[in-house]
């Protein structure tokens, strides 16, 4: 089975802390990374991802993006049916 939800963010991030609440809104969980103060984990995430800004999230093993691309998944109504294939199951 893939991963879930997996967020590389910073703590004051307003679209890390925009794409935790859109997924807490969900009542999604999510693996949250943070990469403030370690510079090891970002370069996993920029080496992953090919990006240097944050949020990067995964659903599963599909690279979503940023904040701006879960949004844009959420209002195309695209989201949910990916959430669903990473829920585990009751």
């Amino acid at each position: 089975m893939s991963p879930g939800v997996t967020l590389y963010t910073t703590r004051f991030c307003p679209y890390c802390i925009r794409a935790r609440d859109l997924l807490d809104d969900k009542d999604v969980a999510y693996s949250d990374i943070a990469v403030d103060q370690e510079p090891l984990l970002r370069r996993e995430m920029m080496t992953k991802s090919g990006r240097n800004t944050v949020p990067q999230i995964w659903i599963g093993d599909q690279h979503i993006g940023g904040f701006d691309d879960l949004y844009l998944l959420e209002r195309q109504g695209r989201l949910d049916e990916l959430l669903e294939q990473v829920r585990p199951a009751p």
